[in-house]
């Protein structure tokens, strides 16, 4: 019997999902984008009404736990967060080793691995984790060191000492106080309490997902937290708040507008502040932070920077259909509120904690290390010139 062998079948090509754009690769209960109203949710909660009715730390509360804290669990939280304010001598001696102009992220970055390296101490890498109530006290304990942190890191650069922080205020209160060493205006204090809360949470991005993989290899919270802060430092990630307020110190006015824009276009430069991935029909949350900026600019009398932020939305908007982002309005905020330019990436840093931390607790709860697969594309196989197999 003569034998005919099936003709060769070309092997089919996966579909690539570059970026992982589309990919639905888990389930989620912390946050979504509801399509229908364009409201971003935090465990269901409408981000626009939690950051004009609440604290910081209860929305803290809110993604770690799932429900708004009641007065005592507030006040639980606040007391527990207060003593790990101060800047901890080892995490200041980190900071002082690094360069001077060293990005703040890198000081951030450096300043977390430090307090992890000291919460982790003693134990074992084969040991699975620290228990749910374990890193719940964890991410409450650096959700109140990174303001000294990042306060400390503007205050070196500009050689001045860290301000001790202070009991008897809110997060946001104390966050400003070390920032200026002086008790902030409430117009200020909300305008930044509103940007912490709209930066909090935003589902599977960049940094987060990072967290999760990391936490994925049962690995520790402050290491997936390190590993989102390289992911942040990007400028198509967190970076970009600090890119905005480049291109509108670049412009300088709002007469230059139009003739900067089309030299921009002209040399298709990526004009940050604008676009998002997820939004089709604009960021829900520019609303409540361009409202906030407005405040800003009413209470320190900067009319000029607000017509240049409206007439380069204006414009580009018009020109290109595309919307702002967080990013757009953020930027000029924190320049009034008297942030350095290279702090707003690490302000960033300070609210998404609580999203990380919240979803390194959801991954490991019901964990599958996270590998996907990837489409080969490289030379089929070949040897090396050369090479004898073993005779045995």
């Amino acid at each position: 019997m003569t034998s005919t062998a099936l003709p060769h079948e070309p092997q089919q090509q996966p579909e690539v999902h570059r970026g992982l754009a589309g990919v639905v690769a888990d389930t989620t209960a912390i946050s979504r984008v509801n399509p229908e109203t364009n409201s971003l949710l935090y465990r269901g909660y409408p981000v626009q009404e939690l950051a004009a009715t609440q604290p910081f730390e209860a929305v803290a509360w809110l993604l770690w736990n799932g429900e708004l804290p009641s007065e005592d669990d507030l006040t639980w939280l606040r007391a527990n967060g207060r003593p790990h304010r101060p800047l901890a001598d080892d995490v200041r001696a980190a900071i002082d080793a690094l360069p001077a102009d060293a990005h703040p992220m890198d000081e951030v970055r450096t300043a977390v691995s430090v307090i992890g390296a000291r919460e982790t101490a003693g134990e074992s890498l084969l040991e699975a984790g620290a228990s749910p109530e374990e890193n719940v006290a964890r991410s409450l304990r650096l959700f109140a060191a990174l303001p000294a942190i990042v306060t400390y890191g503007q205050r070196r650069r500009r050689g001045l000492e860290p301000v001790p922080p202070r009991e008897d205020l809110t997060y946001a209160e104390n966050f400003l106080w070390m920032t200026h060493g002086e008790l902030p205006d409430p117009v200020v204090v909300d305008a930044f309490n509103r940007s912490m809360i709209l930066y909090a949470e935003h589902s599977f991005n960049a940094s987060t997902f990072t967290a999760r993989v990391i936490a994925s290899t049962l690995s520790d919270l402050h290491s997936a937290v390190v590993g989102a802060i390289g992911a942040l430092k990007g400028p198509l990630h967190g970076g970009a708040n600090e890119m905005v307020m480049h291109v509108l110190e670049e412009i300088g006015s709002a007469d230059r507008v139009d003739a900067w824009l089309d030299e921009a276009l002209a040399a298709r430069r990526k004009i940050m502040g604008f676009g998002h991935r997820v939004y089709k029909h604009g960021d829900s949350r520019v609303p409540t932070m361009r409202a906030a900026l407005g405040t800003l600019v009413d209470h320190y009398g900067r009319q000029d920077l607000l017509d240049l932020y409206e007439r380069l939305e204006a414009r580009f908007v018009e020109r290109k259909g595309i919307h702002p982002n967080l990013d757009y309005p953020s930027g000029p905020a924190y320049h009034l509120m008297g942030f350095d330019t290279v702090t707003f990436t690490p302000l960033f840093v300070a609210a998404r904690v609580t999203g990380w931390t919240a979803h390194v607790m959801e991954q490991q709860a019901a964990n599958s290390l996270i590998r996907p697969l990837a489409a080969y594309d490289g030379p089929p196989e070949r040897h090396v010139p050369g090479y004898q197999p073993s005779a045995s």
